[in-house]
């Protein structure tokens, strides 16, 4: 059994509510019940954590290591693009993550086409909406059971 942590950034708790037209109708409580049983139903278990707060991320991203996560799923929302001290805490813990955005970042504003992330995660999704945390968490579960 392999431990998951979902991680999501400022204003990612608006979801559902906030312009629907971008980043679509799911509420994160929906996603996190998803990718929870996504993890259940193929035998491990998945932890969720948002906070606006920078230091709360970097926080529990410190917190993984000691929680023994194998893997993490990461939307740092408007933090993707300004955010060295998240960064660095991600690479101090050397736990795999996946860098995922609700939207096709590259389709939008110039500013939104800067990642701190993307050059050290495992991989990257952008634009599928909610089902990209799905379809996220099915590539780390199969990265942690290829291991």
């Amino acid at each position: 059994m392999s431990s998951f942590l979902l991680i999501n950034g400022p204003n990612l708790n608006l979801l559902g509510a906030r312009e629907p037209d971008v980043y679509g109708a799911t509420s994160l409580p929906d996603i996190e019940n998803r990718c929870r049983k996504i993890a259940t139903d193929h035998g491990h278990t998945l932890d969720a954590f948002q906070s606006n707060a920078e230091h709360e991320l970097i926080n529990r991203v410190q917190q993984a290591a000691t929680d023994g996560i194998d893997f993490i799923v990461l939307n740092p929302g408007g933090f993707t693009h300004t955010s060295v001290a998240l960064r660095d805490a991600l690479l101090a813990v050397q736990i795999p993550f996946i860098e995922i955005h609700l939207s096709n970042t590259f389709a939008r504003e110039e500013f939104r086409h800067n990642s701190y992330f993307s050059d050290i995660a495992r991989s990257c999704l952008f634009g599928f909406g909610a089902y990209g945390y799905e379809l996220a968490l099915q590539a780390a579960i199969k990265h942690v059971e290829g291991r």
